[in-house]
C-alpha cells in the first residue's frame, strides 16, 4: 500500500491523496467488520507528499468585463453570464432545467420576490447537489434575467433546426439535440470565447468563474457569511479554505467603524 501510494503521488496533489486515503480506509474499515480482512493495513500508512495543485486564480472586475463582451455572440453566453453573475458550480449549471428557473418572479406579492434560478440538481450520480446546503433558491441579476431570455428564444430556432433529432429534457444548457452537455464541451466553448480576449485559453477553466465571482463579492465587501450561502456552502471554512486567494485579506469593517467612534485629530470640531 505505501509502494502503491508512492506511485500515485508522482502524478497525484497531496490533496487528491489525502482523499484516496480516507476512501481506501473507510472500505476496509468496513471490510474488517465483516471478517472480511483481519487488520485495516491503511491505518498504517501515511500519506506522501503529491504534486503541487494547481493554484487557483480568478478574474479581475476589467477581466471578467472582457470576457463577458466576449461571449455576447456565443451559444454559451448565458451560461457564462450565470457563472460569473451567481457563482453556480459548472455541474449545477449542465443540470439546471426551465421548470427551476423563474424570469418573471411575482412583482405583486407582498414582499414581491425577484426573478430566481432553484439549484436543486447537479449531474453527479443521483442528479443530487454536492452538499444539502448547495440545494439553494437564487435571486438572478438583472443581466442573468436578459441573458436567458435570450437564450431561451435561442434555444426555441435551436429545436426547430433539429426537428426529429430534438431530445426534450428540459434543459437550460444543452447540445444541439437537447441533450446534457458534458465537461468538456463546456471547456473547448470557453476556450473559444477567452480566445477573443487578452486572456490564455489554456491557463483557465470553467471553474474558475466560479472563484471569480467569489472574488469579486468579495471586492465589492459582501461578508464572507453572505459569500458562504450563495454559493452553496454549509459555513465559512470550506469559503475561506477553498477561496482564500479570492477573499479580500484586509477587514475594513473595524476600522472604518471606529473611525466614526473615535475620530482622530483631523475631525471636524
Amino acid at each position: 500500500m505505501d509502494r502503491w501510494l508512492a506511485a500515485k503521488a508522482r502524478v497525484l496533489s497531496t490533496e487528491t491523496l489525502r482523499k484516496i486515503h480516507s476512501v481506501l480506509k473507510r472500505s476496509i474499515a468496513r471490510a474488517q467488520a465483516r471478517d472480511k480482512v483481519k487488520r485495516n493495513v491503511v491505518m498504517l500508512c501515511e500519506i506522501p507528499k503529491g504534486k503541487t495543485g494547481r493554484p487557483s486564480k480568478s478574474l479581475t472586475l476589467t477581466q471578467a468585463e472582457a470576457v463577458l463582451n466576449a461571449a455576447e455572440s456565443a451559444n454559451l453566453y448565458a451560461y457564462i453570464v450565470l457563472s460569473l453573475l451567481i457563482g453556480a458550480r459548472t455541474e449545477e449549471l449542465r443540470a439546471l432545467t426551465w421548470p427551476h428557473v423563474d424570469l418573471e418572479g411575482t412583482p405583486d406579492a407582498n414582499p414581491p420576490t425577484p426573478p430566481s434560478i432553484m439549484v436543486w440538481r447537479s449531474v453527479r450520480a443521483g442528479g443530487d447537489t454536492k452538499t444539502e446546503r448547495s440545494r439553494r433558491t437564487l435571486a438572478l441579476p438583472r443581466r442573468c434575467v436578459e441573458a436567458l431570455q435570450r437564450h431561451r428564444e435561442h434555444q426555441v430556432t435551436s429545436k426547430q433546426k433539429a426537428g426529429e433529432l430534438w431530445q426534450e429534457n428540459d434543459l437550460v444548457f444543452a447540445s444541439k439535440h437537447g441533450t446534457e452537455l458534458d465537461a468538456a464541451n463546456v471547456r473547448r466553448a470557453l476556450r473559444l470565447i477567452l480566445k477573443r480576449t487578452d486572456l490564455n485559453p489554456d491557463e483557465w477553466t470553467p471553474r474558475e468563474l466560479r472563484h471569480s465571482f467569489v472574488s469579486l463579492m468579495s471586492d465589492a465587501g459582501v461578508a464572507v457569511e453572505d459569500i458562504a450561502r450563495l454559493v452553496g456552502h454549509k459555513g465559512t471554512v470550506v469559503t475561506e479554505k477553498v477561496y482564500r486567494k479570492q477573499l479580500r485579506p484586509v477587514l475594513l469593517e473595524g476600522a472604518e467603524a471606529m473611525d466614526l467612534i473615535f475620530p482622530g485629530e483631523n475631525r471636524e470640531a
